[in-house]
């Protein structure tokens, strides 16, 4: 028995349509050119497909064994068809990048990296969102996609939900607090927050703890790189609050520790905002779907080497 997706296309058609008139009109043929497909069809399957006589037109047994074949392969083939269409027509574009978390260049790099080996000739850009404000930069076309932690209600603007993590304190390992299973706002009070040279309504450890128990550090002392905030963690020179994709590589060392933050740990979520007209261009949904599995791929390798 040789099927064709023009097969299936018409028994689909048929069940959907109720007759061959509507059917023959949804497939852009004739009613006789479909007539004559459904004999051969039959022909070949040695059985009946329809119940003749019905109205409106029903599928026999056989005929509905037929559609649930339909069903299931012609949606993965008409995915395929739109995406080598967006291939096609969306090869070329632009992806400027505003970012408002200061450490999501950790995840963000191999994110473009995975990107730009299927999509190369997509310009694109990163502009660290905060020195403006990346939001209505997005609406005003000056970028086309912005990473922030705080979604708003904003005409023609979509928020897609990324990902989650956990914002973890970091500390010595020869540090007090290395003893204790978590940490509490109280604990800071005498301690010295090594953060991001940021507002503070932008540091997690600020607005899901320190803020709401109205709590001030000892001190605070901002540095702009990663790199050099675990370095004067380790040299025991202050505390931080980071999250978890930044310290996934300092879990198995000996010179810090990581603790949840409270008991019950804390929880945030990352969203890509994008203007609702990009949402079908075809190279910003693989973005976002490589910012949704590679940041978590990320995670779950480093809680494995914990």
């Amino acid at each position: 028995m040789h099927i064709e997706f023009r097969h299936l296309r018409t028994i689909r058609a048929i069940h959907h349509c109720g007759g061959l008139a509507r059917a023959a009109e949804m497939l852009n043929i004739t009613q006789s050119a479909l007539s004559h497909q459904i004999k051969g069809l039959e022909d070949q399957a040695g059985v009946e497909l329809f119940v003749r006589r019905s109205k409106p037109l029903k599928l026999s047994a056989a005929g509905q064994r037929l559609l649930r074949l339909a069903e299931r392969i012609l949606p993965e083939i008409e995915a395929l068809e739109a995406e080598f269409n967006g291939l096609r027509e969306g090869s070329a574009g632009r992806m400027h990048i505003a970012i408002e978390c200061h450490a999501c260049f950790e995840w963000l790099f191999p994110v473009l990296d995975k990107f730009r080996k299927t999509w190369g000739d997509v310009d694109v850009d990163i502009r660290p969102g905060l020195a403006f404000d990346a939001l209505p930069a997005l609406r005003k076309e000056e970028v086309d996609l912005v990473v922030s932690s705080d979604p708003e209600e904003l005409p023609g603007i979509s928020f897609k939900p990324l990902f989650d993590y956990e914002p973890v304190f970091v500390a010595s390992s020869q540090h007090p607090l290395a003893r204790r299973d978590f940490v509490v706002a109280e604990d800071f009070r005498s301690e010295t927050l090594i953060t991001y040279p940021v507002e503070r309504n932008r540091l997690d450890v600020f607005t899901e703890l320190l803020i709401p128990a109205k709590v001030e550090p000892a001190a605070l002392r901002q540095v702009e790189l990663t790199a050099v905030i675990l370095m004067l963690v380790a040299s025991n020179r202050g505390v931080a609050v980071l999250p978890d994709w930044v310290v996934r590589e300092v879990r198995t060392s000996s010179d810090y520790v990581t603790r949840k933050v409270t008991e019950q740990g804390l929880t945030k979520r990352l969203y890509a905002a994008i203007r609702d007209e990009d949402a079908d261009k075809p190279y910003v949904a693989q973005l976002i779907r490589l910012a949704r599995e590679i940041p978590v791929r990320l995670q779950r390798s480093a809680d494995a080497l914990v």
